[in-house]
């Protein structure tokens, strides 16, 4: 059995991050969004210079998971981070939760998720919550296998497509 191994990233891992970000979101999102909307996105919010900044931002934590040493997600934690509606004191964001294509199916999401609560336990986190887009039926049904309701809902602008994100939390 492959085993996952999650370590927390640093600025050595940003490139590898960010080309991560950028091969996950296509494989999710890409099919369901044209390919104009797709391009923009990346073009404007989601270069890989961009991404590689974000490692070092302050209140940013990366989890960078792997399998027999092989890339196979990673999480973009953020603390401070309210929203609209969210009733806590001192939440943790899960702002990015991204697999490979690849390793789906392997136990990646499940033992990244765990990492991601008892992380936020360990920071003495009250909330942990995140954003979904309201069309990704296997990730709202991943989320709410692990506890996560649904408290409200925000835009996210993908290209020049509104879409609608569902915003879920849990309890920590």
């Amino acid at each position: 059995m492959d085993t996952v191994e999650i370590k927390l990233a640093d600025m050595a891992d940003a490139a590898l991050i960010a080309a991560m970000s950028r091969q996950s979101f296509l494989a999710t999102f890409g099919p369901e969004n044209t390919p104009a909307d797709i391009e923009k996105f990346m073009n404007e919010q989601f270069t890989t210079e961009a991404l590689i900044a974000e490692v070092g931002t302050e209140y940013n934590i990366f989890l960078l998971a792997t399998i027999n040493d092989e890339p196979a997600g990673y999480v973009r934690l953020k603390e401070n981070s309210f929203e609209e509606g969210l009733a806590a004191e001192n939440p943790l964001e899960i702002a990015r939760f991204y697999a490979m294509p690849t390793m789906i199916g392997k136990g990646i999401g499940r033992a990244m998720m765990l990492h991601c609560l008892a992380l936020a336990t360990q920071l003495g986190k009250d909330v942990i919550w995140l954003g979904v887009w309201e069309k990704n039926q296997r990730a709202i049904d991943f989320y709410t296998s692990f506890g996560f309701e649904k408290f409200g809902e925000h835009g996210f602008l993908l290209g020049n497509d509104l879409q609608n994100d569902w915003l879920m939390k849990k309890g920590i």
